[in-house]
């Protein structure tokens, strides 16, 4: 039995605090390493080790490799749709030579795991729009998409060239009340949460009919989680699995906060992201990934509300 040692880079981050802690629970504290460019994450301290490391400093990344004994690696460090579009050079080179650094290093120390996610912002306007199925016309239109594109096939890459086993989840957007979103299309879905509890109104940057695809993240944790125990001899994907849970608008999710908060309104001023958010699908086909590892959400879009609220009150 290999006693395992978990890297998670990009751990302060929306999807690495969560993720971290749920390792932590499953392998120890003290066999999971957290690290990020920013400080510790609040949530993280004085739960288990914790390194600053740049992913795109691969030397140092290489020698934290070494130096802690890892056998796994989550990369979660990405520059996401929205704010990538500001910058699309740095969104590139960041997305792109961090999951190279980390796949080179997982081949020339034989980490036998890699955890990369990928995003629906791989899909573009020529994808069809409900129930996107696993293999499909896929076009992105921003550089955060193009460059999860890519990633998707470094991975399938150095799965078949040099058998490291990479694994990875179109992730749909995420929603959690424990860390701030980071940048993306979908935050509006996190931050209507907030303002609904504190100023009891929102502003949308999407319009109120705009259907994404969207996930709790404690599903989210769950699925990688789950995807990353299931045995090699059920993974058939080696670019990135489809995964999906719900899919609703601005105005639905409005419409199930007034059911706590009577007395809250919505308001909508459509920005940049709307494009973006028009280019991707409105509801995803994850069978494949339900067939093959056996993924179940346990979240809708009542459901999450409740929790999200319950917890921001506390």
């Amino acid at each position: 039995m290999i006693r395992e040692r978990i890297l998670v880079i990009g751990a302060s981050g929306q999807i690495g605090v969560e993720l971290t802690l749920a390792l932590r629970k499953m392998y120890g504290n003290n066999n999971v390493v957290a690290s990020d460019l920013r400080e510790e994450n609040e949530l993280l301290k004085g739960t288990g080790p914790y390194v600053s490391l740049d992913v795109m400093n691969k030397e140092m990344l290489h020698v934290q490799v070494i130096r802690q004994n890892i056998t796994q690696i989550y990369l979660l460090a990405a520059i996401l749709s929205a704010t990538g579009e500001k910058n699309p050079n740095l969104a590139w080179h960041l997305n792109m030579q961090s999951l190279l650094n980390v796949l080179d290093i997982a081949r020339e120390e034989k980490i036998y795991k890699v955890y990369w996610p990928s995003s629906i912002a791989v899909f573009g306007p020529t994808s069809p729009k409900q129930n996107c199925p696993q293999q499909t016309i896929i076009e992105p239109t921003t550089v955060y998409g193009i460059s999860k594109y890519a990633g998707e096939f470094w991975c399938n890459y150095y799965y078949q060239r040099y058998q490291v086993d990479v694994r990875s989840l179109r992730y749909p957007g995420l929603i959690s009340y424990k860390s701030a979103p980071g940048g993306g299309t979908t935050d509006y879905a996190v931050e209507i949460y907030h303002e609904a509890l504190e100023e009891k109104q929102y502003t949308c940057f999407l319009k109120e009919d705009t259907y994404l695809p969207m996930m709790y993240m404690p599903d989210a944790i769950r699925a990688t989680i789950e995807l990353m125990e299931a045995p090699a001899a059920n993974i058939s994907i080696r670019t990135s699995y489809n995964l999906s849970s719900m899919s609703f608008s601005p105005k639905e999710i409005g419409a199930a906060i007034k059911n706590y908060i009577p007395e809250f309104t919505m308001a909508y001023e459509p920005d940049y992201r709307q494009s973006i958010a028009d280019s991707w699908p409105q509801s995803i086909d994850d069978s494949v990934a339900r067939n093959d590892w056996g993924w179940k959400h346990e979240y809708d879009l009542e459901r999450m509300t409740k929790d999200m609220l319950e917890n921001l009150r506390k």
